[in-house]
């Protein structure tokens, strides 16, 4: 496990250049960041400039959550994932560029991100969140985790662990199988439709975790999701152990699970679009909150 702010993990001269602030720097903020204050308010910016803010999976959706985060002037955020980079993610992903391939993610989207807003304190994780290291990873405090996450396993564990350790998170389903962005929803995890993932979590939080059952039950966690009816290959592409993360591709079944879109084409209108919504939901959140004092 790695976890170093961006000055580290980058080894390079021109990104620890960019860490320094500069003569005319609230000058400059005030630039970059005008539009923020004047959409959501003084106190709100300052509270946004405050809020540290975790993204678990720096992929087809949380590339674009970092992103919508960092251009709304969250002052801390860290990035979790193990993976690097890769050609088969261009069509999803913000950091997948030529000079990008075979990076970590968490660098790549680290490097962007101090472009964007060179006094954002950004800390890199280059590890997999799981049960095992959750205390370690989440326990400092966090103002807001945004589960990305596509595994089924660690996503329903992450969910109950910030239930019990009162940490607000907002979790987000399956983003592959989908055409049109305008069915994007954010509702309670208990109402989510037309989503595998979030389904099987549903089930395993139940199962395991003592979430409430019943068609008035809530579980008080909400969901990015799409109620669009997911649109599967000609030929099923994967062949997935069903007891693990994902199950059959075949039609009458519900498709490979993943985030990642592995089984399913993808479109980044829809990805993004997820992103930007938990983004939203996040945003809108701390507002509330500095508004409330």
């Amino acid at each position: 496990m790695s976890s170093t702010p961006l000055s580290a993990a980058a080894g390079s001269a021109s990104l620890a250049d960019l860490t320094a602030p500069a003569a005319s720097d609230v000058a400059d903020r005030a630039r970059r960041f005008g539009g923020v204050t004047r959409l959501y308010g003084a106190p709100a910016l300052e509270t946004f400039e405050r809020a540290h803010v975790a993204v678990i999976g720096i992929g087809g959706v949380g590339s674009w959550v970092a992103e919508a985060l960092a251009r709304s002037a969250i002052g801390t955020l860290t990035l979790i994932d193990l993976d690097n980079v890769a050609e088969s993610n261009t069509n999803r992903q913000i950091h997948a560029l030529d000079g990008n391939y075979g990076k970590p993610k968490v660098e790549a989207m680290a490097e962007r991100i101090k472009l964007i807003d060179p006094a954002c304190d950004v800390r890199l994780v280059e590890d997999f969140v799981e049960p095992s290291n959750f205390d370690a990873l989440l326990g400092g405090g966090f103002d807001f985790v945004v589960d990305a996450i596509d595994s089924v396993r660690t996503k329903t564990a992450l969910i109950a662990w910030c239930v019990e350790h009162r940490v607000p998170l907002i979790t987000v389903g399956g983003a592959g199988g989908q055409l049109d962005p305008t069915r994007i929803r954010i509702d309670d995890l208990a109402l989510t439709i037309q989503d595998p993932l979030l389904s099987k979590v549903r089930g395993q939080l139940r199962k395991h975790h003592g979430f409430p059952r019943g068609p008035k039950a809530r579980f008080k966690v909400s969901a990015v999701y799409s109620d669009e009816p997911l649109i599967y290959p000609e030929a099923a592409v994967c062949d997935i152990d069903n007891e693990a993360e994902h199950v059959s591709t075949s039609p009458g079944h519900q498709g490979p699970v993943g985030l990642n879109c592995a089984g399913f084409g993808s479109s980044v209108c829809v990805t993004a679009s997820f992103g930007f919504a938990a983004a939203a939901y996040v945003l809108r959140a701390l507002a509330h909150r500095g508004a409330a004092g």
